[in-house]
């Protein structure tokens, strides 16, 4: 792990010169093109990316990156290890200046889900720093994870993946189940409050793409929490790729996880 970590570290250095560099939203909005993940393309998504990939490409490794703006690009000789990069997870509220967004990095020694080996989010608001290592825990500022857990029951729920339209729209199936909403705006970071038990669950009410969790799921896991693509089964073959196939659900059980899977399906 040691390696990557050391890279995240200088990747996530690289995006704080990029975030003085543009340091208001009149430098970091505007939108220069759309993504291959979908996505407008802003002036600070790409900045960060531009240094991310710059950072990567100098390594002297064999690997497939996938990132949200690019897209897919192999570096060496081609490997199947594969890169998984969101710069910026949470740009909105990078480019308004929220203090709640993230970079996250994932190694993985195969195409899916399940071959994720190593995670990294990072947190520049509040400059926490979440690490995971499949086999090994997860870890927040190099403290382990997994003594406190989110609780059996959804007391706080995290929506993410949210415009105003789709909360009205699902939110009164999710009364039933969950107590309080949170609605903070980076996926990656949301999971890693709920691997540290900061909030019972987790739901994204758009799909999710593999940029935006591949980090942070190895952290829910490590965990052993439970986490699902539940429109589009099983988690552990879904390709690191920038498709969007299901939204995702996480929490401290898989009935939970059901549970919440129900509520969004419930207005459909």
């Amino acid at each position: 792990m040691t390696p990557w970590l050391e890279t995240c570290r200088l990747c996530v250095a690289d995006i704080r010169q990029v975030l003085e560099r543009l340091p208001t939203r009149a430098e970091r909005e505007p939108v220069l093109r759309l993504g291959q993940g979908g996505d407008d393309t802003t002036a600070i998504d790409q900045a960060a990316e531009d240094a991310v990939v710059e950072r990567l490409a100098a390594l002297d490794q064999d690997f497939v990156l996938v990132s949200e703006e690019l897209g897919e690009r192999g570096f060496g000789r081609g490997s199947e290890l594969r890169v998984v990069v969101d710069p910026i997870d949470g740009s909105v509220n990078a480019k308004r200046g929220i203090p709640f967004f993230s970079f996250s990095l994932a190694v993985a020694e195969g195409g899916t889900m399940g071959d994720v080996v190593f995670g990294y989010v990072y947190d520049f608001g509040s400059g926490e720093e979440w690490t995971a290592e499949r086999g090994a825990g997860a870890f927040l500022d190099g403290v382990a994870l997994g003594a406190v857990r989110p609780k059996d029951r959804l007391d706080i729920l995290s929506f993410e993946g949210t415009t105003t339209a789709a909360i009205a729209e699902l939110v009164g199936p999710v009364t039933r189940i969950a107590e309080r909403l949170r609605v903070m705006g980076s996926l990656a970071l949301s999971l890693c409050h709920l691997a540290a038990g900061r909030v019972d669950g987790v739901v994204s009410l758009k799909p999710a793409r593999s940029v935006d969790i591949a980090a942070a799921q190895l952290l829910v896991r490590e965990c052993g929490l439970a986490i699902d693509l539940f429109e589009d089964p099983p988690f552990d073959a879904a390709p690191l790729d920038l498709g969007t196939r299901s939204r995702v659900a996480a929490a401290a059980t898989p009935e939970l996880v059901a549970a919440l899977g129900d509520a969004l399906r419930a207005r459909e």
